[in-house]
């Protein structure tokens, strides 16, 4: 029996002793805790973005290699979209639409947003309400928004008309004349969009310090040095981001408002290219011919956003490197 006992007290002295983190799971660290939490988050986002824009994006690619039928038929025909695209004079005046529609818009959103941004960031009374009032366009459907101002820019019963009349002046026809449907149409995506992006830029001058105002304000500086040495600068960062998401949307969006307001006339005066895709898609059939003009519409987006990111330093506040 003794030897027995002996036996036993060396077999528990010989076995290791088993400590809880031994037996439990092994935590994660908190950086991988971090990770974790970070790419559960992302997780809904990037998924949306791989099924809705990457993959339609791949797709419209490879389309643009192939002459379809509408009916389900595929023909290969390599490049034979882009060389049709490139001799197309239809493609390319939507192109110089597109580039007026542009180059207007952009500039003129710009500086209506950051007006309006400074302007309600005054202690006014009522603030709030003429905040809403301001923003309350850009959460309307563009058909609606398109259907409304339609019919005040009719030419025979349109609200506008009927007030130039009564103050002695001749009414327009405002959405039939190509000289001045483009303008109009430019003019009702400002009121849609500048709301957007006075949110946008009220955002960034609450983040300006107001000590810098009121250091100012004792050297005696007036408004226009005060913009200029303070606000200007300090809001770069928001600028930059106004001024490429305004410019991507005014290359790809408008489509639905075009084609409340005017479809994309008159004599093709509103025929933007995301349009006259649409057209050649949807009204035509030929989705591998509309492939390829998207995928070149995109190479441009990406191009133009190249040139805002260099020629604005990414929106960064040192003008060095």
């Amino acid at each position: 029996m003794s030897s027995v006992a002996a036996q036993e007290r060396r077999r528990a002295t010989a076995a290791p002793a088993r400590t809880p983190a031994s037996t439990g799971r092994r935590k994660l660290s908190r950086k991988h805790r971090e990770w974790l939490a970070a790419g559960l988050f992302l997780a809904p986002d990037v998924l949306g973005l791989l099924v809705f824009v990457a993959i339609p994006m791949v797709l419209s690619i490879v389309l643009s290699f192939f002459q379809v039928s509408g009916f389900g038929s595929y023909e290969w025909i390599g490049l034979g979209n882009y060389r049709r695209m490139v001799n197309d004079p239809l493609f390319w005046d939507s192109m110089e639409i597109t580039g007026l529609y542009v180059v207007f818009l952009v500039p003129v959103l710009f500086c209506v947003s950051l007006g309006l941004g400074l302007l309600v960031k005054q202690k006014l009374p009522g603030v709030g309400v003429y905040r809403t009032v301001l923003f309350l366009p850009y959460v309307i459907s563009l058909v609606v928004v398109g259907v409304l101002w339609k019919f005040l820019l009719d030419e025979q019963t349109g609200v506008v008309n009927r007030a130039m009349r009564a103050a002695g002046f001749d009414g327009e026809s405002w959405l039939g004349s190509p000289s001045l449907a483009l303008g109009c149409v430019i003019a009702v995506m400002v009121w849609v969009m500048m709301g957007y992006y006075m949110i946008i830029f009220l955002a960034g001058l609450q983040e300006i310090p107001q000590e810098f105002y009121e250091a100012a304000k004792l050297d005696g500086a007036g408004p226009w040095t005060t913009f200029r040495t303070i606000t200007w600068p300090l809001l770069r960062p928001t600028s930059f981001f106004v001024l490429l998401m305004s410019t991507v949307a005014a290359i790809t969006g408008g489509l639905d408002l075009i084609f409340v307001l005017t479809n994309g006339g008159p004599a093709n005066g509103t025929s933007l290219a995301i349009f006259y895709i649409y057209q050649q898609a949807f009204g035509f059939g030929e989705y591998g011919y509309a492939s390829a003009m998207g995928s070149f519409l995109v190479l441009i987006m990406v191009l133009v956003s190249v040139v805002i990111f260099k020629f604005t330093r990414g929106g960064r506040f040192d003008d060095g490197e």
